[in-house]
């Protein structure tokens, strides 16, 4: 099978100000989902809030209904994992480490897990364009069978990791 991964890219650009998603490419088998912000504070308050998930993360997108559920072990083999008393669910472990610079995690998040395929999710902590300002830049790539319709979920993917970033962003 030939694969379409890396052909897929949505791309969004934004910074304090609201921002709105769009997919430039997609493909049946893969995708790559590029968003880059910057926030208003600096490299180790960034990091903080980057693993504090329960804050990244909106409720809406767990299994839950409620982000204070979710946990991640930000060390390598660690689990970016929610538990609550109706069940568990593994959504990611941690496969990259390099505090205040850079986070990866193995996993097929949400509806893409029951698609059997293959991602990962990398957040990547530079200086902003100002002093004091944090840039992050999030990629997720996916890549799974032609059968897979990575290409009908993209726009949907897209726009639930462009909320969390948001939330990353407004920093209260």
């Amino acid at each position: 099978m030939r694969s379409c991964f890396g052909r897929a890219t949505a791309v969004l650009l934004f910074s304090c100000s609201p921002a709105y998603a769009d997919v430039v490419a997609k493909a049946p088998d893969g995708m790559t989902i590029r968003i880059v912000a910057e926030a208003p504070i600096d490299g180790d308050a960034a990091w903080a809030r980057l693993v504090d998930v329960a804050t990244l993360w909106g409720s809406s997108h767990s299994y839950s209904g409620d982000a204070k559920s979710l946990s991640l072990d930000a060390r390598a083999g660690g689990c970016w994992c929610e538990i609550w008393a109706g069940g568990e669910v593994e959504h990611g472990r941690v496969a990259l480490v390099m505090p205040k610079q850079m986070l990866r995690v193995a996993g097929a998040f949400g509806p893409l897990q029951d698609l059997g395929v293959s991602a990962a999710m990398t957040f990547t902590l530079a200086d902003g364009a100002t002093a004091g300002t944090t840039r992050l830049t999030l990629d997720y790539k996916a890549v799974g069978s032609l059968l897979s319709g990575l290409d009908q979920l993209a726009p949907l993917v897209d726009q639930v990791l462009v909320e969390q970033v948001k939330r990353f962003v407004a920093v209260t």
